[in-house]
């Protein structure tokens, strides 16, 4: 019996020192591994997954970028571990995916309605940035100044006399021009036509159209040429950017969340705006853009 029981306790010691060994390999080896860094396929999310990329290397981690992803398919990709982290928005987090109405929620609200909705799939959220890229109409501002418009009442007022360039959806999509009628009055303009998405700007340059439906953040609001007017109803809600997070690769990547947090905390409206303006406006590399940007606030 005795023999038995010191054979038993020099397996168990084995074991033991076997666990030991091999437990913190493991976790090194899920800390080795690259962290993918995705991004949607529009400018503003590739630069700011290039930041997440620089932090996250900064960090010491190895890192894997890949870019240009659709729409349609980047949530589902992070739910399946082909992305493990890629920068989107509270309020598309909200309407888009959880089919929930973000209206009158303040950022802090729409923030926590995102990161307690997608727990479910396996996600979190860090904290978000104060950034807010929410959907707005905007105006040529020689036109705003013509009319005397500065908000979307105003614009209402005056919509017989303005053009009104969509991109196609923007008409039909219950959260947008709708919305707009049912809080604003009807705005019945003088005219409106559908163009590709990338030549609004363009398209009211021209003096095709005198008013068009932007992002917030979009690099041409940071010139003078156009006038971003005020939703004074507030029919749309907090868009504030924030990364949308693998589970299993936060829990792997301790550092991430703090790394990531930092960087958010710097990018406001104006820092979007700026570096969207830099790609899109004055066409520079979105990873130059990038760099720099994490040169100048991070270092």
């Amino acid at each position: 019996m005795r023999f038995k029981k010191i054979v038993a306790l020099s397996l168990l010691s084995i074991a033991g020192l076997l666990a030991g060994t091999i437990t913190p390999a493991v976790a090194s080896a899920a800390s080795n591994k690259p962290i993918i860094v995705g991004s949607k396929n529009v400018s503003e999310s590739k630069t700011v997954s290039e930041i997440y990329a620089l932090a996250l290397e900064h960090e010491g981690y190895k890192v894997t970028r890949k870019p240009n992803i659709s729409n349609n398919v980047i949530f589902s990709a992070i739910q399946k571990g082909e992305v493990d982290v890629y920068p989107d928005y509270t309020g598309t987090i909200v309407e888009a995916y959880l089919k929930k109405k973000g209206t009158g929620k303040s950022a802090s609200q729409m923030a926590k309605l995102a990161h307690d909705g997608i727990q479910k799939d396996g996600l979190t959220t860090f904290k978000y940035a104060p950034g807010d890229n929410r959907q707005g109409v905007a105006m040529p501002t020689k036109d705003a100044k013509k009319y005397h418009i500065t908000n979307l009442s105003e614009l209402q007022k005056n919509a017989k006399k303005i053009n009104f360039a969509s991109q196609g959806e923007f008409e039909k999509r219950a959260d947008a021009l709708p919305e707009m009628n049912k809080v604003y009055g009807k705005f019945d303009f003088k005219s409106i036509k559908d163009y590709d998405v990338n030549l609004l700007y363009k398209i009211m340059e021209q003096g095709k159209a005198q008013a068009a439906p932007v992002s917030t953040t979009d690099g041409q609001l940071a010139t003078s040429k156009f006038t971003l007017l005020k939703d004074n109803k507030n029919i749309w809600p907090p868009y504030n950017l924030v990364p949308v997070v693998n589970k299993k690769a936060a829990k792997s990547h301790p550092k991430m969340e703090q790394a990531l947090n930092k960087v958010d905390a710097k990018l406001t409206t104006k820092q979007l705006t700026d570096l969207n303006k830099k790609v899109n406006v004055d066409g520079q590399n979105y990873k130059t853009v990038a760099k720099n940007w994490y040169n100048q606030n991070m270092k």
